[in-house]
């Protein structure tokens, strides 16, 4: 099939475009390249299995792709949830309009389907943990997270009203080979500048549930391949979690650092929006036949190595 998918250059987006052309998909990348690169996907774009517009979704001139698509895969979002917080109506701009101008594209050219990365950060401090889709109320305390939630909100008004079929995933904290922002990026490079001593935000004792980015990819797609509601959604996440403590003892290992002082900046949590206590249910996606292969520990280790690997 043709296949769109927006932020298809970034993190999430270009495992996204392996996986669809392994699979012999016609695709097409939509990115503007503000956080992704080409790098991610050039051997794909030099083969030919993948057409590269280069485009920022609030402007025009990309929607004629649309034209004979079946599906979009929306990934393309700003994803820095801590600095949401000083940049409200940016985060607004890009999450929450963009998604809307890619839904307008798609009524307008009849796709008939629509593939959306959402987030655990719609549940906000959830007292049920771990934490299943049908929780409520659903109450963001990040402006990132509300700006998901807005964007599953138009998905599903979109799909009811235009025929569309939707599939909305929750992310717990996914990770691994070519992201370039979030804890483990942050700790390696904090301890490659300085070996002896290691800054972490909070009191350390935040515990998130962690998926490595390939086996997200595969849960994403095999839930697509056996949901068909017209309205779809699953969170995608391991079944543990880990400390923020913890990741700094694996990335001390792993990089064969020792004595390393940790400083804690005090408080429950790493800064404004930041929900200390995270692991979404899985039953859901578990119940279609689709079991989460990694848990939270061994993904924070591969997504270790594979950032030591590339900066060496």
């Amino acid at each position: 099939m043709k296949a769109i998918v927006t932020g298809g250059a970034g993190f999430i987006g270009s495992h996204l475009v392996d996986a669809l052309v392994a699979r012999g998909d016609e695709v097409v990348v939509i990115d503007s390249l503000a956080t992704g690169t080409t790098a991610n996907i050039d051997g794909h774009i030099a083969s030919g299995a993948v057409k590269f517009v280069q485009a920022d979704l609030l402007g025009d001139g990309w929607q004629g792709e649309c034209a004979g698509c079946r599906r979009v895969y929306h990934v393309a979002a700003d994803p820095d949830v801590r600095a949401s917080a000083g940049a409200a109506y940016h985060m607004y701009r890009q999450n929450v309009d963009a998604a809307v101008r890619v839904l307008e594209a798609m009524r307008e050219h009849g796709v008939p389907e629509f593939a959306f990365t959402s987030t655990s950060t719609v549940y906000g401090e959830a007292t049920v943990i771990p934490t299943p889709e049908d929780y409520s109320p659903m109450v963001p305390i990040s402006i990132y997270g509300a700006t998901k939630l807005a964007d599953e909100a138009m998905i599903s008004a979109y799909a009811a009203t235009y025929g569309m079929t939707a599939w909305v995933f929750r992310f717990a904290n996914i990770i691994g080979e070519r992201s370039n922002h979030g804890v483990i990026w942050d700790f390696v490079h904090k301890l490659r500048d300085r070996p002896g001593r290691l800054e972490i935000l909070g009191d350390g004792k935040q515990v998130k549930s962690y998926l490595e980015v390939t086996a997200c990819i595969e849960g994403i797609l095999y839930a697509i391949g056996n949901a068909n509601e017209t309205f779809n959604v699953f969170n995608v996440g391991s079944e543990d979690w880990i400390s923020v403590t913890e990741i700094a003892d694996v990335i001390v290992g792993e990089m064969g650092l020792e004595n390393v002082a940790y400083d804690f900046t005090g408080g429950d949590r790493g800064w404004v929006g930041d929900v200390p206590k995270m692991q979404l249910g899985v039953e859901k996606i578990k119940a279609l036949g689709w079991v989460p292969p990694v848990n939270s520990r061994e993904s924070v280790r591969r997504a270790v190595r594979s950032l030591l690997d590339a900066l060496d």
